[in-house]
């Protein structure tokens, strides 16, 4: 049931809060999903935050704080003690605990480990925290359901009612010998209806995805988005199951990566929010308008070369934003795509292949936009040779905007490096500066100044 948090009820609760009434905010925040939690949380200052984390049992504020805007999960768990801190990771699935922990300095990390009663689980959380949090072993959890091939129907069932105690929504079952190899799947259907002495080696399911614990995570959403996933089991290098990777999981990967790439379009060169200080949110775009005006300054010394031709044809000048703002869009089209390409893994064909599709398209558009502009140019203007170079200049653009934008973000990528680096400043500068460039160099030569 949907939960709709108003002002109103925000004060209230900051008013029961004052009143220390905690029966009352109790009472009222009990039946309240740990999403609707969180968003009131969200809502509070840090004393108010941390009063309702330390009235409500850890089963419910476990699930709350995953849910939390990071800066404030940050600023309650520095206000909790180590201890009160263990409490709410025992009750955490171990990879959102594992992540919580990578958000403490080191020394509390410690302290807070050491404080976790149940020792499997503090030693199921240490071992997913050697694993960078961008593959499969960063972001799989521990708790699973599995069977072993030799048990038979009625041992299964019993076991499972055991390990399932500790897994939140069993997903998928899964098979492993006796050194912990994964073998297969079982279906719940195959298990009912067999009889409770049949050997689960004969009824379980041997073809299986899998992922190990070094695929990366864009490698692992690749494989869930294509056969419709709902977990994935992960192996380690002896292809022993060690965990499994829910939905869940990989929505927030796939959320944060798209973040992450938005911001570096946008010219942000550091993941930041909102709120952050003025000092975060400058340090994370000035590298790149320092880009900008680099790139302004190189375009300004680039016309201020082609000054004699401005003289005699002032009517270029005044097609110049116009081509620079075509470069940059081109370039921005073209790597788009191909950054969605290389995100959806859908890129098919050489390098060579996809720039001499590039260059066809590119002619296309620019014959049209060409026709186009020569059109308008040579009814507002009437000079036939200057409307001309105005628009070869377009279509030669055009084209070069257009192979920019599908070499960059290939090349990036080729060499491990994010390409949604490429459809942002750093395109549109580069093809601002060539297209400038390109369109006086072909009009001079036209013309014939």
């Amino acid at each position: 049931m949907q939960f709709n948090i108003t002002k109103d009820f925000i004060e209230e609760i900051q008013s029961l809060i004052e009143v220390n009434d905690s029966k009352q905010l109790e009472h009222i925040l009990e039946e309240l999903h740990f999403a609707d939690i969180a968003e009131i949380i969200d809502e509070l200052n840090l004393e108010q935050a941390v009063y309702i984390v330390k009235l409500l049992d850890s089963e419910k504020t476990s699930e709350a704080l995953m849910e939390l805007d990071e800066d404030q999960r940050d600023r309650v768990l520095n206000a909790l003690s180590p201890k009160e801190i263990a409490e709410e990771l025992e009750e955490m699935d171990t990879d959102d605990a594992a992540d919580i922990l990578n958000e403490l300095p080191d020394d509390i990390a410690q302290e807070v480990i050491n404080e976790i009663i149940d020792e499997q689980h503090a030693e199921d959380i240490v071992d997913l925290l050697r694993f960078d949090e961008n593959s499969a072993g960063g972001l799989m959890a521990k708790e699973l359901v599995r069977v072993n091939e030799n048990w038979t129907v009625t041992g299964c069932v019993s076991e499972m009612r055991a390990q399932a105690k500790n897994v939140t929504r069993v997903h998928s079952i899964y098979v492993v010998d006796n050194n912990n190899k994964l073998k297969g799947r079982l279906s719940l259907k195959d298990l009912l209806t067999s009889k409770e002495s049949t050997p689960i080696k004969d009824v379980y399911i041997p073809k299986v995805d899998f992922v190990t614990v070094n695929t990366p995570g864009e490698e692992v959403s690749r494989i869930m988005r294509k056969y419709d996933l709902e977990a994935i089991p992960v192996v380690d290098e002896l292809e022993r199951l060690v965990g499994r990777i829910t939905i869940d999981d990989i929505v927030d990967f796939i959320t944060e990566e798209a973040e992450k790439d938005y911001q570096l379009a946008s010219g942000i060169s550091q993941d930041v929010e909102a709120n952050d200080s003025i000092l975060e949110l400058t340090k994370a775009r000035l590298p790149w308008l320092v880009l900008g005006l680099l790139g302004g300054i190189g375009a300004a010394a680039i016309m201020g070369g082609f000054e004699e031709i401005f003289e005699k044809h002032a009517v270029l000048f005044f097609f110049t934003p116009l081509i620079a703002a075509m470069a940059g869009n081109v370039g921005v089209q073209s790597s788009a795509i191909i950054v969605q390409g290389i995100a959806n893994d859908d890129l098919k064909g050489s390098i060579g292949n996809r720039l001499i599709k590039e260059v066809l398209l590119a002619m296309l558009n620019g014959v049209i936009l060409a026709i186009l502009l020569f059109a308008y140019t040579y009814i507002a203007n009437g000079e036939f040779v200057t409307s001309i170079a105005i628009s070869i200049s377009l279509f030669a653009v055009i084209i070069m905007a257009g192979l920019v934008g599908t070499f960059v973000p290939l090349a990036l990528h080729k060499r491990g490096i994010d390409p949604a680096l490429a459809t942002g400043p750093f395109i549109t500068t580069s093809n601002d500066i060539f297209g400038i460039l390109i369109y006086f160099m072909i009009a001079k030569a036209i013309i014939g100044i």
